[in-house]
């Protein structure tokens, strides 16, 4: 998933021409923003390196990465990091030797993923977080549009229940730090500011969030709209 966007790539295809066209290249995934919550198969991706983090979908805390390798592709780049403590190669000989951190470790990091992944397993899984992320993404979407925003992606294949955009109003009295500032003043947190060229703010479906929970942010949306005297819905 696209963090930038919410666009979800299709890596599995990706890799698979990866794998047809270039057998000699190393095939990396970046699931940051979705591993733990949408489905994947490395082995159908034909994928060398898979990295993520304790925190996202894993609802962990931020603190560590993770890193799923094909041993004889992680073998190969012996001796290429130009990093000490970041030498991924020698830190898993040190984990297979003596199960240890090469350097002191995060452990309040370990800890609070330790307690993540027995709440996600309390939660009935990765399939039953999906659902629940999913339900996230279809209320805030819905009601979105029924107040005339516009997604910035248009094409449904492409949608991830992860994150969406959602273009600026075209209304003159719009103003995203405005719109963002009102929000924070209510105890609600979107993504500030833009990643892509587009004029665009985004919202995150993910975490210990729920459906009351969007329900809040939309009606505080509207109330947020009229304070900046903004009729709703959206002509655009």
């Amino acid at each position: 998933c696209e963090t930038s966007c919410g666009q979800l790539n299709p890596v599995v295809a990706i890799g698979q021409l990866v794998a047809e066209h270039a057998p000699q290249a190393s095939f990396f995934i970046d699931a940051m923003s979705s591993f733990g919550a949408v489905p994947l198969s490395l082995s159908q991706a034909s994928c060398d390196f898979m990295v993520t983090s304790a925190n996202k979908c894993l609802q962990g805390v931020p603190g560590f990465s993770i890193v799923l390798a094909r041993k004889q592709a992680l073998q190969r780049c012996g001796g290429n990091s130009r990093s000490l403590s970041l030498d991924l190669c020698k830190q898993f000989h040190g984990l297979e030797k003596d199960g240890q951190f090469r350097f002191t470790p995060p452990t309040h990091s370990i800890l609070a993923f330790y307690q993540a992944l027995n709440e996600l397993r309390e939660e009935g899984g990765i399939d039953a977080r999906r659902r629940r992320y999913q339900n996230n993404s279809s209320i805030l979407r819905s009601r979105m549009a029924e107040l005339g925003f516009k997604e910035l992606l248009e094409d449904e294949t492409e949608k991830s229940y992860i994150i969406t955009s959602f273009r600026h109003p075209s209304h003159p009295n719009f103003s995203f730090k405005t719109f963002y500032s009102l929000l924070s003043d209510r105890g609600l947190c979107i993504y500030p500011g833009k990643v892509t060229t587009a004029e665009c703010f985004r919202v995150g479906t993910i975490g210990d969030l729920h459906p009351e929970d969007f329900q809040t942010l939309l009606s505080a949306v509207e109330d947020v709209m009229s304070e900046m005297k903004i009729p709703l819905p959206l002509q655009e």
